[in-house]
């Protein structure tokens, strides 16, 4: 009986596994019965044919874009944010504006901002820092790649923050290629200080620039990074 046992449940793993790589999820029932699954339709969209090589090495194994499909990915989204540059309406001062609406997501480029390394969380400071915005940008690529607010510019990013592993996947697959990157990060000082209106005015700049690595765009780009 424990042979017999064995045997199945090394069948079952064997069955799993091929599945697994037909682009299949089986998982287990209490019943004992196993049952398919499709994949995310997004992570269907994302890979295309013959574009998914399995990666070992971690706990999980992980579906990795090839470098013609990250190209592809990035072209994508480099469009979107082009366009919305073009379209930007340039900001008209007027006799009457007495109190100017300096936190019109219209009036703030992620990527006219001054750069900084992503090292800059490591540095020292004797504060917990002011309320801004940040975004994390690949400048080679000219790419708002997040966007994100604080209200402790000096110690959000020191902790635990999903967006530093989206980063370094992003950085190893082009690393992995030989592509040109260079992830910054950029600070913009006149968010509201107030938290709410800083959340509205973060989610209005998600929205406009559709920047990867926030959740509410995964839709759109899937997760390749998470």
């Amino acid at each position: 009986m424990p042979n017999r046992l064995a045997k199945r449940s090394l069948f079952l793993r064997r069955l799993l596994h091929y599945h697994y790589y037909l682009g299949v999820v089986m998982p287990y029932h209490d019943s004992g019965r196993i049952q398919p699954k499709p994949l995310e339709p997004q992570q269907l969209n994302l890979f295309a044919n013959n574009t998914i090589t399995p990666s070992y090495g971690s706990k999980a194994d992980t579906l990795l874009m090839s470098a013609d499909v990250l190209q592809e990915w990035k072209s994508r989204i480099l469009t979107h944010q082009q366009r919305v540059r073009a379209n930007q309406s340039p900001q008209q001062a007027t006799l009457f504006d007495l109190t100017p609406t300096h936190c019109d997501p219209e009036a703030i480029d992620p990527l006219t901002l001054q750069l900084v390394p992503m090292s800059f969380y490591c540095t020292p400071a004797d504060s917990p820092g002011e309320a801004c915005l940040y975004f994390i940008i690949d400048s080679a690529a000219g790419l708002v790649l997040y966007v994100g607010e604080t209200m402790r510019s000096n110690k959000r990013w020191k902790g635990i923050h999903d967006c530093k592993d989206y980063i370094a996947s992003y950085q190893d697959l082009h690393y992995k290629y030989g592509l040109p990157k260079a992830v910054n990060a950029a600070f913009w000082w006149d968010a509201p200080v107030e938290r709410r209106a800083r959340q509205q005015l973060e989610l209005s700049l998600i929205v406009k620039w559709r920047s990867p690595f926030n959740k509410e765009n995964w839709d759109l780009w899937g997760q390749p990074f998470k």
